[in-house]
């Protein structure tokens, strides 16, 4: 005894020793779903997009060179009086006139001094749309999340289905036993247990539909949560805890704001686009003619000339269309206004509907332990009176079949419970 003892608290200390197998929990199929969803690489594709595109904007204040080269023939150009021709001849100066054909190669450097605020708007309208494209991203992500807690807990409810199954072949393949006896003892005939044997095997037929279906669960878990489908073995059922409240937390709202937003930037934009732009400066070319028009009409050689300044722009067409385009505006807003109302709106009423089915789900579960007491009790009424001969075999299939139908609807009711309390946490956000 002395020494059974000691083992047996050697082969307890072992366990203690031995990691058990870690259960995977709703929350980390989520995490892990998340981290291996494809879409999750798209934030860093929005935030390299954007970045690129604010430095480039911003490159805007740098000077800007520009080169150009052209050569061009004209129908008439500039000439001196033919009494001031006279005269220069007269004189000794030989006046040839311009040429109709010019060439020139030009360089003009110009450097922004104000642009009405047009680089900032488009900094601000190009963070905007990636916050917009990160907003939609994220629901986007969120609708996985609802993928995901059906494949847990369709999962949670096959194997209570799959052990409920067990426990009823256990039962069928009991009563056969017993009902063989009976017909060695000639108080039962062979069609009886047949007839049992048939529902025995119906039975592993109805598990192996289960273990199949399963199956298929267990395997498009895995390829959420990029774990192999050995892993997702053992699931633990989670807390049927109640979201804090019923606050709307839902990414879609943020998505809502970030696209108005993303209006607001596109305003401050097109206000922009009215303003004068003032900028320095810089022209220089090779060519004839040059600035010195009198000296090219006795040289026809190529000079350097060059030129600096203050530019003042002021493009006035863009009147025309602000007003229109400022009303384009106002009817997105509205739009997006209006798909938050309706987005709340059906947001609510699938929160009374979710309520209204946890409810439910809870006054079910109230009644199943009493029917499958009751349940309990008629079928191992009919098991005594089969053995006495009063009732047949079919009467007692009857009632383990009810018994099964009232332990299963009981295990579907309380992972229904907690599936519909996850699905309104899922509508919430919460």
């Amino acid at each position: 005894m002395h020494i059974s003892r000691i083992l047996t608290s050697l082969v307890c200390l072992l366990l203690t020793l031995v990691p058990a197998g870690a259960q995977l929990t709703l929350d980390k199929c989520q995490d892990l779903a998340r981290e291996n969803y494809p879409l999750l690489k798209k934030y860093g594709l929005i935030e390299q997009s954007t970045e690129y595109t604010v430095k480039n904007i911003n490159k805007g204040w740098l000077p800007q060179l520009s080169f150009s080269a052209q050569a061009t023939y004209q129908s008439d150009v500039a000439t001196l009086p033919d009494v001031l021709v006279n005269l220069l001849q007269n004189n000794g100066y030989n006046v040839k006139g311009l040429d109709k054909d010019q060439y020139r190669i030009a360089l003009e450097l110009g450097q922004n001094l104000w642009d009405g605020g047009n680089m900032k708007a488009q900094k601000e309208l190009t963070e905007a749309q990636g916050r917009a494209q990160a907003a939609q991203t994220d629901v986007d992500m969120y609708a996985v999340r609802d993928r995901v807690n059906n494949l847990f807990f369709g999962i949670l409810l096959l194997n209570e289905k799959i052990e409920l199954n067990e426990d009823l072949q256990e039962l069928l393949l009991s009563n056969c036993d017993k009902l063989e006896n009976m017909r060695k003892n000639g108080i039962a005939m062979q069609a009886d247990v047949n007839s049992l044997k048939a529902e025995y095997l119906g039975a592993q037929q109805q598990r192996e539909e289960l273990e199949s279906t399963k199956e298929s669960f267990r395997l498009m878990l895995s390829i959420f949560t990029g774990l192999s489908k050995d892993e997702i073995t053992d699931l633990q059922k989670p807390v049927g805890q109640m979201p804090a409240s019923y606050e709307n937390n839902r990414p879609e709202l943020s998505l809502f704001d970030a696209q108005l937003s993303q209006f607001d930037a596109q305003q401050k934009l097109l206000n922009s686009g009215i303003k004068p732009r003032l900028s320095l400066f810089a022209t220089g070319f090779y060519g004839y003619t040059g600035y010195d028009m009198f000296n090219d009409m006795f040289d026809h050689d190529f000079t350097l000339n060059g030129m600096v300044g203050v530019r003042l722009t002021w493009n006035i067409s863009k009147f025309y269309t602000h007003r229109k385009d400022r009303q384009k505006l106002d009817v997105a807003r509205l739009q997006v206004e209006n798909a938050r109302e309706v987005f709340l709106f059906n947001n609510s009423l699938q929160v009374a509907q979710e309520d209204e089915a946890i409810a439910k789900c809870r006054a079910l579960i109230e009644d199943d332990e009493e029917i499958i007491a009751l349940r309990t009790s008629v079928r191992e009424s009919a098991e005594a009176k089969l053995e006495h001969g009063t009732i047949d075999v079919n009467t007692l299939l009857q009632e383990i079949t009810r018994e099964n139908q009232a332990r299963i609807a009981k295990s579907s009711h309380e992972t229904e419970l907690l599936k519909s309390i996850y699905e309104l946490r899922h509508t919430v956000n919460q």
